[in-house]
């Protein structure tokens, strides 16, 4: 499967999450009305949040779909990680509204004692988004999408969100009734924390960064070439989902150019195969004294 379809695979877990997350918000909104629930309520803005995320995920893999063009020539494979960006800043701003909202309830002890209907749908949230949870997380991994690995976190903290609503509804129902605005702060918290983790994936490869131990596994494979003498560098950034390799790699000084070239031809495929590194660039130089 090339990249391509690989992101058009990916749609069909944006898809699910957009059409999930609509209903479930809808559901918990209308019943979190009946039944005075601050928690579920909380959960269901998370829920409607979680609409435009997933769509702005899913424009992002529509986008990275697109070939190569004149002023794109690597493509446009890092739409992705502006979607992941945008969903995680509408994330945030929710996170924190989620967040005073509950506080001014819990500040004016403005507390109920809400209908055990509103638990009840918490709790059958919770295992709905733990099944497309672990859905979009087999297909993330699948097809190596940052946004849809992303996106599944997200699914399974909302699992979470909901448990945590669940657990306040039902204390509240002990004449605890402090705990359902308690349950929807944490709930703020949590996509908080969801939103930032997202955040920082998407800068640190928007940066260029590149996992140290992934390389160090790339280093070896290229260093068990039989003609390879020793490694000068070993370079990598990710351009959406794919890793992009620079290595310089140590050769016989006798060598023709095309046995070096043969050499080369062999590490990229290798590392095409073991590591699913796409696009490698390996320079060739001569082993000489400075080693």
């Amino acid at each position: 499967m090339d990249q391509y379809h690989k992101y058009k695979e990916g749609e069909k877990g944006a898809w699910l999450s957009i059409i999930t997350y609509i209903l479930l918000a809808t559901v918990k909104l209308a019943i979190a009305s009946i039944g005075n629930s601050s928690a579920l309520r909380a959960d269901g803005l998370n829920n409607a949040t979680d609409v435009v995320a997933s769509i702005a995920v899913l424009i992002g893999l529509k986008i990275s779909r697109k070939p190569p063009d004149e002023d794109h020539h690597y493509g446009h494979f890092r739409a992705e990680m502006i979607a992941s960006l945008i969903a995680a800043f509408i994330m945030m701003m929710v996170g924190i509204q989620v967040l005073y909202d509950t506080g001014q309830s819990i500040i004016r002890g403005d507390f109920s004692q809400p209908d055990m209907l509103t638990a009840w749908t918490a709790l059958g949230a919770a295992i709905i988004m733990f099944i497309v949870y672990l859905y979009n997380l087999r297909l993330g991994k699948k097809i190596n999408s940052t946004a849809l690995q992303a996106a599944a976190q997200d699914n399974k903290s909302d699992a979470l969100v909901s448990i945590g609503a669940f657990v306040g509804i039902i204390g509240a129902q002990f004449q605890l009734y402090w705990l359902d605005p308690l349950a929807g702060a944490i709930v703020g918290v949590i996509i908080c924390k969801t939103a930032w983790d997202i955040f920082r994936e998407a800068t640190h490869t928007l940066t260029d960064g590149f996992q140290p131990n992934e390389l160090d596994l790339i280093k070896k494979s290229i260093v068990t070439h039989p003609d390879v003498l020793d490694i000068k560098d070993v370079k990598g950034r990710l351009h959406g989902n794919q890793a992009l390799i620079e290595a310089t790699i140590y050769v016989n000084p006798l060598m023709t150019v095309e046995e070096s070239h043969k050499i080369t031809d062999h590490i990229e495929e290798k590392l095409k195969e073991k590591h699913d590194v796409p696009h490698a660039h390996i320079h060739i130089e001569p082993y000489g004294e400075e080693q």
